[in-house]
């Protein structure tokens, strides 16, 4: 339990600057909040346990790479 507020601190923090980032890159409101609810969902995978026979390491990558796949949309319309 003694993790959990510093864990949740990097949590907020993250999802702040990605907010901040979508903003600045074209105020893509919907496309942050997308890379904020990707990243709590990576967050509460990270928290499973490990006994999902490898499906949970799968979704955990699968999850990152949909974070980065939004992070590029973001950036490709930034510059369109």
């Amino acid at each position: 339990m003694r993790n959990s507020l510093p864990r949740s601190l990097v949590l907020g923090g993250v999802i702040a600057t990605s907010l901040c980032i979508g903003y600045a890159l074209g105020a893509q409101p919907h496309m942050s909040e997308a890379i904020a609810i990707l990243q709590s969902a990576r967050a509460e995978l990270g928290k499973a346990e490990p006994n999902k026979g490898g499906h949970r390491e799968k979704a955990m990558g699968l999850v990152d790479q949909a974070i980065a796949e939004v992070r590029a949309g973001i950036a490709f319309a930034a510059g369109h």
